[in-house]
């Protein structure tokens, strides 16, 4: 029997030990969506811990409930994203476009004081064991897409684990290193494939609450850390329902029409 010993983190120095992780529930990029959320955490069923990638908040109807429900998950490794920052005052909001910032804005006069601390505690980017985790790229942590192969070789440098998981560009994708190249090579993980993970591979779960790979439906993977696999999942939701709360929240129009389209 192999003995796993996980460094679980919520700030970089800040770690704990646990012998018996295996099924970890790996997820990002939940932006204010609750309903979204709570499909993703039904459908996961019981796991032995959760890692999630950033974003709780951003574009959504429900940051209180979505920092709520995710502060209390189990064995929780939770990283700030972009959004995360930007309504905590770490990021300007002029780094974002106008629609984004107009939810920016609105984030910050609904979230509570609680869950604006909660956020304050939190790292973009942490060690667990043989993982390392970003909610952008190791290279930058808050911003920078991993969207193509010469932006995922370049980050192999800045990590020094087997496995990176990263989130913020919202499409489920798999880069991979071969041995002896200087390019990586990249393979979409597709929703029920489960696959042993290569060495020197970044992968990205895709967004639970706004997917933007063309598929409507919340993303998230499930990863043991025993066997080194990782499970592509995805889950239907009531979108329509949250595209009612957004319509009357008066969130932007765009934001809304896009969760139809999973773009």
């Amino acid at each position: 029997m192999i003995m796993w010993v996980t460094n679980v983190c919520s700030k970089a120095n800040e770690c704990w030990e646990d012998p018996n992780l295996m099924k970890v529930l790996i997820m990002s990029d939940i932006h204010g969506n609750r309903t979204a959320l709570e499909a993703v955490l039904e459908a996961a069923g019981q796991v032995d811990a959760v890692w999630c990638l950033g974003d709780i908040i951003g574009y959504g109807p429900d940051p209180n409930d979505c920092v709520s429900i995710i502060r209390n998950l189990p064995n929780l490794v939770c990283l700030r994203g972009n959004h995360d920052s930007a309504v905590i005052g770490l990021t300007e909001k002029g780094k974002f476009n106008i629609a984004a910032q107009r939810v920016i804005e609105w984030t910050e006069e609904q979230l509570n004081p609680i869950h604006r601390q909660y956020l304050q505690t939190l790292s973009p980017q942490a060690k667990v064991d043989h993982v390392t985790l970003a909610h952008g790229s190791p290279r930058d942590p808050v911003w920078e897409y991993i969207m193509d192969v010469y932006t995922a070789t370049a980050n192999f440098e800045y990590f020094d684990t087997p496995y990176c998981f990263t989130g913020h560009s919202h499409l489920p994708v798999m880069y991979y290193l071969k041995e002896g190249k200087g390019l990586a090579n990249v393979t979409f993980v597709y929703p029920g494939d489960t696959a042993k993970l290569p060495e020197n591979c970044i992968v990205n779960p895709g967004s639970v609450g706004q997917p933007r790979d063309h598929d409507p439906r919340a993303a998230f993977a499930i990863f043991d850390t025993v066997k080194n696999t990782w499970a592509q999942h995805r889950v239907p939701y009531d979108i329509s329902e949250v595209q009612d709360r957004m319509t009357r929240a008066g969130l932007p129009i765009e934001y809304v029409q896009r969760l139809d389209l999973g773009w």
